[in-house]
């Protein structure tokens, strides 16, 4: 009996059960045509012919299977029959016949078995191989996705538009780098996004044979993940990708998917994404292991305590989408299929709960050399692109905001306009907010006479994208949404909205995205400010309900919370004003400070916490979930600096802070940028601020450059040397010896710190006017490292009060310290709580304490064992020093 999935049939309604019927019919008769075919064919052959022709059989297999030899190896021509058809099915047979003969090198039989079969069963039986069908469906696929859409609805070639990016190992290898050897760390390198950087994602451990089946691309909004994730497929399909590892590819927005109304398989998602829907699913998901899925977009999935995303486990059961996407995700549909995951940096750690042993790869934007080659890929005109680009340039701000592809994409927009019309960006944009502000200004005075209408339409865009973030983070409207809103047809619509088609039920169903997700949330944070005033005495306004269901600053609404701080500095406050002819309420900028003062400093996860017989039968579910928020908390802190840094308000700023008096960031990969967002933060803090920096990565990501010819080698070789690893915390040693900066501790806890960053926090120690506490934790150094740390310390003018040390070699610590202490005229507390302390140890440290010029008040030894000896000689030290206090575990 012939199996319906072959033939795409995936359901049971009337039309499917008649196809089945005719299929059985069919089958019967081609069973009988087939054989006769077969017959007259092998009763040609020779007997070394139809040895040879049994021996390229057992070789040849049909999606993954083959006779075995034994049950071919004296099998006359009768006998090969029964078993091809048995084997195979009839139609199959006759084709796999055919193609063994042809390898068999017996030519002629092949062409004449041919001719008969093109007579009996029409062209169509010899693509009945999935290796047919995946030529096929690559030429496809190439078709499909030769183009992509700009997201000004302009139609542009993949390959002309897509500029590489830096990809560098996922925020995962950070716990893998702390655990490192203490030597000089070697940096990661950010690779460029070409063909063999791509071919690496699923490589995984070549040492230990391990290899990952699901890679995750992460990166923040609009960095080009997206894009990134559709070159994978067209590289796939042209041949340059995977070639040996995958069959075939399937490319699911999952925003689509889950908006998408009714139920359907994932064998339904395949046919979608194929030719025509006759084509064999059952045969092309029958090998796993050949097929990766590029699921786009799993940061708008719901969390797993929805009860509707219980996994599916059977890829021809119709169900909801989410379920079929959490199916993939765990694994527990089609277990070995290879998946390709993106999503947005934040969502990362909710991610975990669902996904099996991921391999994860940070997309990091255009280089500096990337972002030139964007300009001239935009503007085409090369007269223009330069001048663009020159100026962007010359902008140092706004040049480095440009490795984002989607704030790249939206200064050019805005500079192509400003150009065509004859002028020149006149203002720095300092922030991503401030640069989409400018886009929509920009288009709202090119608006001209029309422009109280489009400021009208613009509001009402504006309430469409709020409801669509706060209903579940709605990115699909249909036709009947806009024409509500009265937006169909509109010049807002053709801006900022893209039209896409999907597959319906009888016919195709046309819905309504905006040109980015991350632009969606940026409109709904502005409809905030276009708000009418509060009447005085009425509860707070939308504002603090979206700040309140976003307190965590987590999940779908934290971009959306970060672009409203952007929104409430007092230049982009008079913009919207001026070009909205609005007053903006004072309420929103008050309510915001407000809140952000309410909120505790960020929590961390709980220290020591123990389990007890009691919660031994916690179910499974629940610790996931609190893995989730452990992983969310962590991300506060960051997150929350990052609004802090969209105001450019250093009042709001030194405001906010004022409640947070410890700034904590823990297991974070530091990108230039965060460093940058958090310098700011440090430059506008108040008196007695503490930066926490615990399990960071202080290391700069390379870009892996092209090796250079033999003859530039040969040159360099002679004078140039290789230059250490760049210091992340350059920018911030430089603000922390500013008068302005009023940091107080910093403590750096279980960080490897590089060379490079203990020379640039030396220099920032000898003259840094507030800070007066450093806190050097489980961390780990080089002898070099230490000896520059200390030398800073010892400067006459560090005014460094309190120094707590937990180092693993202590030993080597204290030749340095007991300088410090000899020479330091500000170090009054010394903090050497949980070390080890040997005898051998405890010498140098006393004498150094004894020494006339020594300041100490106060030296801390708890929970630091001391052996009598010990005892005895830091007696002696309190004898010849009374004033100075010596705690320490009795």
């Amino acid at each position: 009996m012939c199996d319906p999935g072959c033939f795409g049939v995936s359901g049971t309604g009337p039309i499917q059960v008649a196809s089945v019927m005719i299929t059985l019919l069919i089958t019967s008769s081609a069973d009988a045509v087939a054989r006769e075919l077969l017959m007259a064919a092998l009763q040609e052959l020779t007997q070394e012919q139809l040895k040879r022709f049994r021996h390229k059989l057992r070789d040849a297999p049909l999606d993954g299977r083959s006779i075995p030899w034994g049950r071919l190896e004296r099998s006359d021509a009768l006998d090969l029959v029964d078993k091809l058809i048995e084997f195979y099915e009839p139609v199959p047979a006759v084709e796999m016949t055919r193609q063994v003969l042809k390898r068999s090198d017996i030519r002629d039989v092949a062409l004449k078995l041919k001719e008969q079969q093109l007579q009996k069963f029409g062209p169509s039986s010899v693509l009945l191989f999935v290796s047919e069908f995946k030529k096929k469906y690559r030429e496809h696929v190439l078709r499909q996705h030769a183009k992509v859409k700009e997201r000004n609805a302009r139609s542009v070639k993949i390959n002309k538009r897509f500029t590489k990016l830096l990809i560098a190992p996922g925020t995962g290898a950070v716990e893998n780098e702390l655990l490192g050897p203490s030597g000089e760390p070697e940096p990661e390198r950010a690779r460029r996004s070409d063909t063999h950087t791509f071919n690496r994602l699923f490589r995984g451990n070549e040492e230990e044979g391990s290899h990952p089946l699901t890679v995750v691309l992460q990166g923040p909004a609009g960095i080009g993940k997206t894009m990134a994730a559709k070159k994978i497929l067209y590289d796939w399909a042209a041949g340059k990708l995977y070639h040996s590892q995958v069959d075939f590819a399937f490319f699911i927005p999952c925003g689509e998917l889950l908006e998408r109304p009714g139920t359907r398989s994932l064998a339904d998602l395949v046919l979608d994404q194929c030719p025509d829907r006759s084509w064999p699913v059952r045969r092309i998901l029958a090998q796993p292991s050949r097929l990766l899925f590029i699921l786009d977009g799993v940061d708008e999935l719901p969390t797993l305590a929805s009860s509707e995303a219980t996994p599916c486990k059977d890829p021809f059961e119709a169900t909801s989408g989410l379920r079929v996407l959490s199916g993939l995700l765990s694994q527990e549909l089609l277990p070995s299929a290879r998946l390709l995951v993106t999503t947005r940096n934040a969502t990362t750690g909710r991610l975990q709960g669902r996904l099996c042993s991921p391999q994860c790869a940070e997309i990091r934007g255009f280089s500096d050399k990337d972002k030139k080659k964007y300009f001239f890929k935009f503007f085409r005109d090369e007269r223009k692109a330069e001048r663009a680009y020159r100026f962007v340039k010359e902008n140092e701000t706004l040049f480095a905001l440009c490795f984002v592809p989607f704030v790249c994409w939206i200064v050019c927009t805005v500079l192509q306009q400003q150009l065509e019309l004859g002028r020149d960006l006149s203002r720095t944009s300092k922030t991503t907010t401030s640069v989409y502000l400018l886009f929509i200004t920009s288009m709202l005075k090119s608006a001209g006479t029309n422009g109280p209408r489009v400021q009208g339409e613009l509001r009402t865009l504006c309430r469409l994208a709020r409801e669509g973030i706060l209903d579940h983070h709605k990115a699909q409207f249909s036709e009947e949404d806009l024409e509500k809103l009265k937006l169909r047809g509109s010049q807002v619509q053709t801006i900022f909205l893209n039209k896409k088609e999907l597959p319906g039920v009888l016919k195709n169903e046309v819905t309504y995205q905006f040109i980015d997700q991350s632009f969606q949330e940026f409109l709904a944070a502005l409809s905030y400010l276009l708000e009418a005033e509060r009447t005085p005495g009425t509860p707070a306004g939308g504002v603090q309900k979206l700040l309140n269901s976003n307190a965590e600053l987590h999940g779908p609404l934290a971009l959306t919370t970060r672009f409203l701080f952007g929104l409430l500095n007092t230049e982009g406050i008079r913009d919207i004003g001026n070009h909205f002819g609005c007053v903006v309420p004072d309420h929103v900028k008050k309510d915001t400070l407000q809140w952000v003062q309410g909120q505790s400093h960020p929590k961390g996860p709980p220290g020591g916490a123990k389990k007890n017989a009691e919660l031994e039968d916690i179910k499974e579910a629940e610790e996931e979930e609190e893995e989730e928020e452990e992983e969310e908390d962590l991300n506060f802190g960051l997150e929350l600096l990052y609004c802090l840094y969209e105001t450019q308000e250093e009042d709001f700023v030194r405001q906010a802070l004022s409640s947070l008096p410890e700034m904590v960031l823990e297991r974070v990969r530091l990108t230039r940028m965060d460093l940058e967002v958090l310098n700011y933060c440090v430059q506008c803090c108040p008196d007695g601020q503490t930066l926490r920096l615990v399990s960071c990565g202080l290391v700069a990501a390379k870009e892996k450059k092209k090796k250079k010819s033999l003859v530039k080698r040969l040159k360099g070789s002679q004078s140039t040397k290789k230059k250490p690893p760049a210091s992340l915390l350059r920018p911030l040693c430089e603000t922390m010896i500013t008068p302005q900066c009023h940091l107080s501790v910093l403590i750096l806890s279980h960080c490897k710190l590089p060379d490079a960053v203990c020379r640039d926090l030396s220099e920032a120690l000898k003259v840094a006017p507030a800070l007066r506490e450093l806190g050097l934790l489980q961390s780990q150094l080089t002898d070099t490292g230490l000896r520059l740390l200390c030398q800073g310390l010892a400067w006459p003018k560090c005014q460094v009060k309190t120094l707590r040390m937990q180092l693993p070699g202590l030993q080597e610590v204290i030749n340095y310290l007991v300088i410090v202490l000899q020479q330091s005229t500000a170090l009054t507390t010394l903090d050497l709580s949980g070390c080890q302390l040997p005898g051998v140890m405890v010498e140098p440290l006393c004498s150094a304490l004894k020494h006339p010029k020594c300041c100490l008040k106060t030296l801390s030894l708890t929970s630091v064992e001391l052996s009598e000896n010990s005892l005895r000689e830091l007696q002696g030290v309190k004898t010849s020093k009374p004033d100075l206090s010596i705690i320490y575990s009795k």
